[in-house]
């Protein structure tokens, strides 16, 4: 008589899968006996299984004894309605596997300007390696000065972003990448272009006409611009250069965006040794951002570009 179950079952553990894969198991050796060398487990520990799975399903599902092993009839039942189940479970591996090797759907990714001039390129290889991994995917790159990105990234018209870390927004994460040196530079045509360093005093310099960014920056980096006789601005390094290519100002720059124009003889970096700053830069994401298989995927492709 089975021994019938008081409560319907709510809902199907990974213990009870474990336990069904045992079923399956037995059933398709013959008994338990048999099934001991194909799952590597003793005939107890066989047996003890099959009886946490009845009790757990509430049903008699084989006979056992000196007649031998045999199904009951709702056993037989039980057992094609696992083999449904499993081969359900690993038609769900398989697939999930194959959208890993296969990627689809698209990356929104924000960037401030000019890193593109970046020496080692990380951000680039990322994006490579990802197209790599998946060729269908549709990447849609945004520049965009650093508050815009943060915003973007915040309301969710951004997976991700990579900005100057000047103090973190509540909302979302940062994950560092490399630091960024910024030097005082003067174009070709300003009145400090071919003074020598050692002839030049701070008092000088600072007096010079220069440019003020209007994005955020760590404080450490903001004390140098206040040092300085700032009357114009620019909200992004590309309006700074624009500026300093007219030769009318002094004013801080990344030196990968700089190294250009210093080759050409049209920029020169101003006492290098003590007008310089560092800026961390950082991929932004959103905190508890729903899981996003391409975004995940860019993440480890950046952490792993060193």
């Amino acid at each position: 008589m089975s021994s019938r179950r008081p409560t319907p079952l709510a809902q199907v553990s990974d213990f009870d899968i474990r336990l069904l894969r045992i079923f399956r198991s037995v059933v398709e050796c013959g008994g338990f006996s048999a099934a001991e060398s194909a799952l590597g487990i003793g005939r107890s520990a066989i047996s003890q299984q099959m009886s946490d799975l009845e009790q757990r399903l509430g049903l008699r599902l084989c006979q056992r004894g000196r007649a031998g092993f045999a199904l009951t009839e709702e056993g037989r039942e039980v057992y094609q309605s696992s083999l449904q189940l499993l081969s359900a479970l690993e038609s769900f591996r398989t697939e999930v596997n194959g959208l890993h090797q296969h990627l689809r759907g698209e990356l929104n990714i924000g960037l401030t300007d000019n890193l593109v001039t970046v020496p080692h390129m990380r951000i680039t290889h990322a994006l490579a390696r990802l197209k790599e991994r998946g060729p269908d995917v549709r990447i849609q790159i945004r520049m965009t000065p650093p508050s815009e990105v943060e915003q973007g990234v915040l309301d969710g018209s951004l997976h991700v972003g990579v900005v100057p870390q000047a103090g973190a927004l509540s909302g979302l994460e940062y994950q560092a990448l490399y630091n960024e040196r910024s030097l005082l530079y003067c174009a070709v045509g300003h009145p400090l272009f071919y003074v020598d360093d050692r002839e030049l005093k701070d008092q000088r310099l600072n007096a010079q006409e220069a440019i003020a960014p209007t994005f955020r920056l760590p404080p450490e980096a903001q004390a140098h611009y206040q040092a300085l006789n700032c009357t114009a601005s620019a909200s992004d390094r590309e309006g700074m250069a624009f500026l300093l290519l007219t030769g009318r100002y002094i004013g801080y720059l990344p030196d990968h965006y700089a190294s250009a124009w210093v080759q050409q003889g049209r920029l020169r970096a101003l006492k290098a040794d003590s007008r310089s700053y560092e800026v961390s830069l950082a991929a932004v994401t959103r905190k508890g951002r729903r899981p996003h298989l391409v975004l995940e995927s860019f993440l480890e492709a950046l952490a792993a570009s060193h």
